[in-house]
């Protein structure tokens, strides 16, 4: 009877592409990914696996409901739409950070009056803003959460930063650094139990090559 192949949820994008160099460095050959054309299910033969290619909250459903084993998603993904899986490795890539951001030269902090925050991510927000004890009004945003104070619809944002190019050409700044973000291995509970040998043989493998690159 042939063992059914581990089931890799992998977030599309960047952390496709830095994923696959690091399969690469490990010796996993990752030809299908380099040419997948349209499929989203690709065979990963050498690590007796396959590879489903899935937006990134989908990679949280897909792990958390069984029908893939391992998944490689960033760290807010997991901290806005995980409840129960396993986080095992840090990857170290796709790193960039929440913020808070305001209107350049304003003092969210001073005062007494209600606040309102946008974001895409307001599960990450209201955590924050209960750990500093403040009430405020979160109001969730789909797009470009950067025109939010610039329309009066809130007094700040909570938001992913890289470069904060994009802040500063808006007439915002960060006003507080909120926590750190980067591409993360998870895994689901139960598969954790059932292909344990197989899992974390995978899970050394990926941390040799991380640990090659320092």
């Amino acid at each position: 009877m042939m063992t059914k192949p581990l089931r890799i949820a992998l977030t599309k994008g960047r952390l496709e592409k830095d994923t696959v160099t690091l399969l690469e460095r490990v010796g996993l050959g990752c030809q299908n990914l380099h040419h997948k054309g349209r499929r989203l299910i690709l065979p990963l033969p050498q690590a007796g696996a396959e590879v489903v290619l899935a937006k990134a909250a989908d990679v949280i459903t897909y792990v958390e409901s069984g029908v893939c084993d391992i998944g490689i998603v960033g760290k807010d993904t997991i901290q806005e739409y995980a409840s129960s899986l396993y986080e095992l490795l840090d990857l170290g890539f796709g790193r960039c950070r929440f913020a808070l951001a305001v209107k350049q030269g304003s003092h969210f902090f001073e005062g007494y009056a209600p606040k309102t925050i946008a974001t895409k991510y307001p599960k990450i927000a209201r955590s924050y803003f209960e750990k500093q004890r403040m009430d405020v009004s979160v109001v969730k945003i789909e797009g470009s959460v950067e025109l939010a104070p610039l329309l009066g619809l809130a007094d700040g944002i909570v938001d992913i930063v890289e470069t904060g190019a994009t802040l500063r050409e808006n007439g915002l700044e960060v006003s507080r650094w909120i926590c750190d973000i980067s591409a993360r291995l998870v895994v689901n509970v139960a598969s954790l139990k059932l292909r344990k040998f197989e899992i974390e043989s995978f899970v050394t493998r990926l941390e040799r090559g991380l640990n090659r690159e320092l």
